[in-house]
């Protein structure tokens, strides 16, 4: 992507960054704990590795003033920053200005005021940071400019980056991801193709696979095991195979269609709209080199499967997965992402017992200790659409992080983005009103906030998307 890259300036920014890292002795490669940063990470590690560079790795859960002292404290000459460090650029540059060390950023969020040299980020050249470029993909720029086509296979890892990011929400990865993607397919590491949008298609069963299928609300099959064993029943093909049910990747072309085909004509039958059931098709990627039925196949299943690792501080495991470990690592992770699945559904199920507050604009639930405060973001996002929770309403939740802090996280739709949502905006503004911070996307973003200002929090949140949003927040698709 050093030649193709999305627009020049974006390629001349990446070449200046490899410039500079070429220039250091060693560098500090810091970067966030979830898949994308996970990814990130294993993307700028790997291209420093081929160039000779040495380096060393740490993760955060978050970056603060705190933790970029931190960094600081750890006398490097040059901090790589992936996957976050632009909505911290005020401390960030105060370092700098101090000569603590020289910052190299690749990241996707909201850049604050302070400008640094070296700032390698989709906003800044025009291009969308939630839905175009990920964090992942953004080392993976940096990476192509640091070591040309030899680093075109880590193409496959800033996808699983961007799928983790949730960037193919509408089904597919665009812009300059896309342009990702190509290069993955050129390199023989990805194949991408239009298959059933379903989560697990090479690991869970046929009848969880159907039945944990929520996107798509299909009455008598989502969220019904029975439904949906009766419905592949039905089916005139074999389903099962010495007794056990087969995976989506167990199935021939020929099976796929038939299981797909009734699945259209069950919904259109029970009045799922035309516009919902054109989701129930997406666009999938494979990773090519990996064992076919594992969760390594899939770029979705491998982003859940990092998620498990960093997300229970075991960012070293996802770390090592992702730079190929296959015997120990990946058992780890395996075993991590058992534990992640299990608390995802225990969260999941707390929140349909407890449900949620609605106010004009936003509705919101405070997990308290109940839910981890790493996962309490992916638990908020599952369970819109549930019962009782509005699918067309922002949703903001609430879990404990420490004695003085409260970690806040918040999910829309691309719809309400549409529309007007912005809550990287709304984290932003109305963390700083109560003496917190914040920041994100436009569809899914985050803050920490004192303990006991949750509820002046909710009243700027709900202020602020209304302004956003205005009379559509109750139309938005």
């Amino acid at each position: 992507m050093t030649t193709d890259a999305p627009v020049p300036e974006l390629a001349e920014r990446a070449a200046a960054c490899a410039e500079r890292l070429r220039a250091t002795d060693r560098v500090l490669l810091a970067s966030h704990i979830d898949a994308d940063g996970l990814t990130s990470a294993a993307v700028a590690a790997t291209a420093l590795e081929r160039a000779g560079l040495p380096f060393e790795v740490v993760f955060k859960k978050q970056l603060d003033a705190a933790e970029i002292a931190s960094i600081a404290a750890r006398e490097y000459d040059t901090v790589l920053f992936t996957d976050f460090g632009s909505g911290q650029l005020d401390d960030i540059a105060r370092h700098e200005q101090a000569g603590d060390f020289t910052p190299i950023i690749a990241d996707h969020h909201q850049p604050a005021d302070a400008e640094t040299e070296f700032h390698l980020n989709p906003l800044l050249f025009g291009i969308n940071g939630a839905s175009e470029l990920s964090g992942a993909g953004a080392a993976y720029v940096l990476a192509r400019a640091l070591g040309g086509e030899e680093n075109r296979d880590l193409a496959r890892l800033a996808v699983i980056g961007a799928v983790g990011d949730m960037q193919d929400s509408d089904g597919e990865l665009h812009g300059a991801n896309a342009a990702i993607v190509a290069e993955g397919v050129e390199a023989g590491v990805l194949a991408e193709g239009k298959d059933l949008a379903v989560y697990g298609k090479q690991t869970r069963p046929l009848p969880k696979l159907l039945q944990y299928a929520s996107d798509v609300y299909i009455p008598g099959i989502t969220n019904s095991q029975s439904g949906a064993i009766s419905f592949l029943e039905d089916l005139a093909i074999e389903t099962k195979e010495g007794g056990d049910w087969k995976r989506w990747v167990d199935l021939t072309d020929d099976e796929k269609r038939a299981v797909a085909q009734a699945l259209f004509k069950h919904a259109v039958t029970r009045g799922v709209p035309a516009h919902q059931i054109e989701k129930l098709v997406a666009t999938s990627y494979t990773l090519l080199d990996e064992e076919e039925g594992t969760e390594l196949r899939d770029a979705s299943e491998f982003s859940t499967l990092l998620n498990a690792t960093a997300r229970y501080d075991r960012e070293d495991v996802g770390l090592a997965v992702c730079l190929g470990d296959r015997t120990e690592g990946l058992a780890r992770a395996r075993e991590l992402l058992s534990n992640h699945r299990r608390n995802l559904s225990e969260g999941l199920q707390w929140v349909k017992r407890n449900g949620v507050t609605k106010e004009e604009h936003v509705q919101w639930f405070d997990a308290g200790d109940e839910i981890r405060e790493t996962i309490v973001g992916i638990i908020a996002g599952m369970a819109v659409g549930s019962d009782g929770i509005d699918r067309n309403t922002p949703i903001i939740a609430f879990a404990h992080k420490n004695d003085e802090e409260t970690k806040v996280s918040s999910r829309g739709t691309q719809g309400l983005v549409r529309q007007g949502l912005d809550l990287g905006a709304a984290m932003g503004e109305a963390s700083t009103a109560v003496g917190g911070g914040g920041g994100g996307h436009d569809v899914a973003a985050g803050a920490t906030i004192p303990t006991g200002k949750e509820t002046a929090f909710i009243d700027h949140v709900d202020r602020i998307v209304g302004e956003q949003l205005g009379e559509k927040v109750n139309t938005a698709g």
